[in-house]
């Protein structure tokens, strides 16, 4: 988790600071002279936190995946916020991937190990005897 968590922020943070505050990007994609790939991927970008896109993005994801407890929106929602931190959607980005964080806190149940057979008290999962 932590390994994708920095990989994405490392990402978010080169294309930030290296390619749209650094100028490498065009500065003017009005031009017809000027649409290419770069244009294309500088809009597209742009598009994304427009708005506060990303962030509302990873606000939908961490609250499906508080609600659902699902781990693939908890995963979208925690590395879409990370990246909405990075792109000026502080708000929406910060609690989507907060929600997104506690569902991926929560210890991963396969196969429906965490529910209780029939019979058995709450403290019989925790290796606690009882007195008497």
């Amino acid at each position: 988790m932590v390994v994708w968590a920095l990989l994405v922020l490392g990402f978010a943070l080169g294309v930030r600071h290296g390619l749209l505050e650094n100028g490498v990007l065009p500065r003017d994609c009005s031009l017809v002279e000027a649409q290419g790939a770069l244009c294309t991927f500088k809009t597209a970008l742009v598009q994304s936190f427009l708005h506060q896109r990303i962030g509302w993005f990873s606000l939908a994801c961490g609250a499906l995946a508080f609600a659902l407890g699902c781990r693939r929106f908890a995963w979208a929602g925690w590395l879409s916020g990370l990246a909405g931190l990075v792109f000026y959607s502080y708000d929406p980005a910060a609690v989507g991937a907060l929600l997104s964080l506690l569902v991926l806190a929560r210890p991963h149940q396969h196969d429906g190990q965490g529910e209780r057979q029939a019979g058995q008290q709450p403290a019989d999962g925790l290796g606690v005897r009882r007195l008497g």
